[in-house]
C-alpha cells in the first residue's frame, strides 16, 4: 500500500475577485509522478504554494507526513543576494565533498556546464539564474519535489537531460514529483498521473499527456448532446497521438482499441500536398534564398555566430530548427527576416514574399501599448478563414483562449500569456505567407498550444520555428535542422538525431566546455585501441562519409526545388520525387550511424 506523503482536506482559496478553489480533496503519494495542467490563471501555481506549505489555504488543511523534506521551485527564482554560480548550489562545502559525488556532477554537467563557476549570480541572465535555481534544488536530497515550470529557458538537451534525471532520481515508487509545465513530451516522459485544474476543482487522470488527452475526450463526449459537441480540437490532437506519434502510445495506460473507434474518422492532420500546392500558387517558386551566409557581431568578428549557411527555402516548407542556447538560432531567424544583414553571403528574398515574424520581445505591440485590445481588432481585417470557417477577430481570440473581457484591456497591461495571443492573433490576421515562430510556446498552456497548432494545420505557406518544445516542434513541422558550430545541418532523424549528434560532439570534446567539477582539467582523450593504419583507414572513411552527406544534402534540396517548381496535379510525378527524398533519408541514416561508429571508434 502506497504511504501518503502530502494529503490536502477540503481546501479553499479565494481571491479578491473569484474563488480559485472550493473544497478540493487530494493527496500526494510516494511512487507518484505528477503532471499539473491547466489554463493560465485557474490556479495550478497556487496548488502546489498550498501543498508546499508556501501558501496557506482560506480554508481546510495540508497535512505531510512527519519528517519529510519538500524541494519547491517557484517562478521566482530566488537566489542568496551576494552568491556566485558555485555558493548558489552548493554553499559552502569544501570542493572535494561536492566533486566526489556523482550525482552533484551530474546535474552540475546537465545545467550549469556552460557557466563561469566563480560568477555573481547578480550578473546572470534571466534564463541562466534559472537554471542555476533548478541546479541548487536538485542537488539536495527531498522526499518530494514541487517544480513550477522547471522547463523555461531549458533547451532541447536540457529538458531531455532533466527528464531522464527525474525518472532516476528515485527508486521505483519512492520518491514523489508534483510539476506544472507545458512541455508536454515532458509530461508524457516523466508523468504517471495527471492532475487538471479547472473551474475550482483539481481532476485526476491516470497516465501522461497523451493518456489525459483520451480521458478528457472521453468525458466530453460522454457530456455531449450532438455529434457536433464531439468534432473538437481534443479529438484532432488525440489523432495526432494515435497516428504521427505512435512510439507514445505504448506508455500511457488506456485502451487502444478505444482511441481507435474515436478517431476512427477523423481526417489526416494536414495534407502536405495540398498545402505546398496552396502555398505555390500564393509564394511563387522562390521564398527565401541563403547563399554562403554567415554572421560575425561586431565584438567578435574572427568568431562568427553562423558560417557558410546555404538553405533555398521551398513553397510550404515547415521546418524546425534546433541548437543550443546561444548557437545562433535566433540570428538565424533574424537574418531570415531581414532584420539583421549577413557579413558575409547573400540573402534573396522572393517578390511575392510577405513574412509574418513573431518574436520573443513581443517587439510588435510596443507601438499599440496604450490601445485597447477591441480598439486594435477594429484596425484589422473582418474575418479570417480556418478550416472553411469564417471567424471575426473577436473570435479567433477566443478561440485561442482570450477571454472577451480582456477586449476593454489596454495591451500594454495585459499578462505575458494574454500578449502572446494577441501578437499570434495580429500575426495571423496580417496574412503573410511565411511565418517566422521564435520560441512561440513561452507564457502559454497546453490547451493555447493545441489551438495554435490547429490553426497553423491549415495555413498554407512557409512555416518556420525555432522552440524548445519538442511536442510542438514534432507536431506542426515536417522536417528539422540544426545549428552546429555555426553551421546548419539537416536531421532526417528529427529530435533524436539532434540529441545523438550533441551527445557524440561532448564525447568528443570538439565543443563541450571544461566540467564545473574540474574547472582547470584539461579534457582527456578517449582511449583507443586500434592500431595507427586503422586509425588512419577510419580517419579517411570518416572525411569520405562527410563528402557524401554534403552531396546528398545538395541533392535534398534539388529535389525539394523540383517539388516546389512540378505541377502540383502531377500526382505520380510527386511520388517519385517523394521516394527519391526516401532513400536519400535512409542512405544518410546509415552513412550518420556509421559516421557515429567511426568516430567513437577514433576518439
Amino acid at each position: 500500500m502506497a504511504i501518503p506523503l502530502i494529503v490536502g482536506e477540503s481546501l479553499h482559496l479565494d481571491y479578491p475577485t473569484r474563488t480559485v478553489f472550493n473544497d478540493v480533496t487530494l493527496g500526494v503519494e510516494e511512487g507518484d509522478r505528477i503532471g499539473i495542467v491547466g489554463r493560465n490563471g485557474d490556479g495550478k501555481s497556487s496548488l502546489l504554494n498550498m501543498l508546499t506549505g508556501a501558501l496557506e489555504p482560506h480554508g481546510g488543511r495540508v497535512t505531510r507526513r512527519g519528517g519529510i523534506r519538500v524541494g519547491h521551485l517557484t517562478q521566482a527564482d530566488p537566489l542568496p543576494e551576494g552568491a556566485t554560480v558555485r555558493t548558489a548550489i552548493v554553499g559552502d562545502a569544501p570542493e572535494h565533498e561536492w566533486a566526489a559525488d556523482p550525482a552533484i556532477r551530474d546535474v552540475l554537467a546537465g545545467l550549469v556546464s556552460d557557466l563561469a563557476f566563480d560568477a555573481p549570480v547578480a550578473n546572470l541572465s534571466g534564463g541562466q539564474r534559472r537554471r542555476v535555481a533548478l541546479a541548487a534544488l536538485l542537488v539536495g536530497d527531498y522526499d518530494v519535489l514541487a517544480l513550477d515550470e522547471p522547463t523555461n529557458h531549458l533547451d532541447v538537451e536540457g529538458i531531455a537531460w532533466l527528464a531522464g534525471h527525474l525518472k532516476r532520481r528515485w527508486p521505483t515508487g519512492a520518491g514523489a514529483l508534483l510539476v506544472i509545465t507545458h512541455d508536454r513530451w515532458f509530461l508524457d516522459e516523466v508523468c504517471t498521473e495527471t492532475w487538471e485544474v479547472h473551474d475550482g476543482i483539481v481532476e485526476p487522470f491516470e497516465g501522461g499527456y497523451a493518456a489525459y488527452v483520451l480521458q478528457r475526450v472521453e468525458r466530453d463526449r460522454i457530456k455531449a448532446a450532438t455529434e457536433a459537441k464531439r468534432q473538437n480540437l481534443l479529438r484532432k490532437e488525440l489523432a495526432w497521438l494515435r497516428r504521427g506519434a505512435p512510439a507514445r502510445t505504448s506508455k500511457p495506460k488506456f485502451r487502444i482499441d478505444a482511441a481507435n473507434q474515436l478517431i476512427e474518422d477523423v481526417p489526416p492532420i494536414r495534407n502536405p500536398l495540398e498545402l505546398k500546392s496552396l502555398a505555390v500558387s500564393r509564394l511563387g517558386k522562390r521564398v527565401i534564398d541563403l547563399d554562403d551566409v554567415s554572421f560575425s557581431f561586431d565584438a567578435k568578428p574572427a568568431a562568427p555566430v553562423l558560417r557558410d549557411v546555404t538553405w533555398h527555402i521551398a513553397p510550404g516548407e515547415r521546418t524546425g530548427i534546433l541548437g543550443a542556447n546561444g548557437s545562433g538560432k535566433t540570428t538565424l531567424l533574424n537574418l531570415i527576416a531581414g532584420s539583421l544583414s549577413p557579413t558575409a553571403g547573400r540573402i534573396r528574398t522572393g517578390t511575392t514574399v510577405r513574412i509574418g515574424h513573431l518574436d520573443q520581445q513581443f517587439s510588435q505591440l510596443a507601438a499599440i501599448a496604450t490601445d485597447r485590445v477591441r480598439e486594435v481588432l477594429a484596425r484589422t481585417k473582418a474575418s479570417f478563414t480556418v478550416d472553411g470557417k469564417d471567424l471575426t477577430p473577436a473570435q479567433l481570440l477566443e478561440r485561442l483562449g482570450f477571454a472577451r473581457e480582456h477586449l476593454s484591456a489596454r495591451v500594454g497591461e495585459l499578462s505575458g500569456g494574454q500578449k502572446r495571443r494577441l501578437q499570434l492573433l495580429l500575426l495571423l490576421l496580417a496574412e503573410p505567407n511565411v511565418i517566422i515562430l521564435d520560441e512561440p510556446t513561452n507564457d502559454v498552456d497546453a490547451d493555447m498550444l493545441a489551438a495554435l497548432e490547429d490553426l497553423l494545420d491549415s495555413w498554407p505557406g512557409t512555416l518556420l520555428v525555432v522552440s524548445h518544445d519538442r511536442y510542438l516542434m514534432e507536431r506542426v513541422t515536417d522536417q528539422q535542422y540544426a545549428i552546429l558550430d555555426g553551421r546548419l545541418r539537416h536531421l532526417p532523424g528529427g529530435v533524436e538525431e539532434y540529441l545523438r549528434l550533441r551527445s557524440a560532439e561532448q564525447r568528443g570534446g570538439a565543443s563541450a566546455p571544461a566540467s564545473p567539477a574540474s574547472p582547470s582539467a584539461g579534457s582527456i582523450p578517449a582511449a583507443t585501441t586500434l592500431s595507427g593504419a586503422a586509425i588512419h583507414a577510419a580517419q579517411k572513411e570518416v572525411a569520405s562519409i562527410e563528402r557524401r552527406l554534403a552531396k546528398i544534402g545538395t541533392e535534398v534540396e534539388r529535389v525539394h526545388q523540383e517539388m516546389a517548381e512540378h505541377d502540383q496535379s502531377d500526382y505520380e510525378g510527386l511520388q517519385v520525387l517523394t521516394r527519391r527524398l526516401n532513400a536519400f533519408d535512409a542512405e544518410t541514416a546509415e552513412l550518420e550511424d556509421r559516421w557515429l561508429e567511426l568516430t567513437e571508434e577514433i576518439g
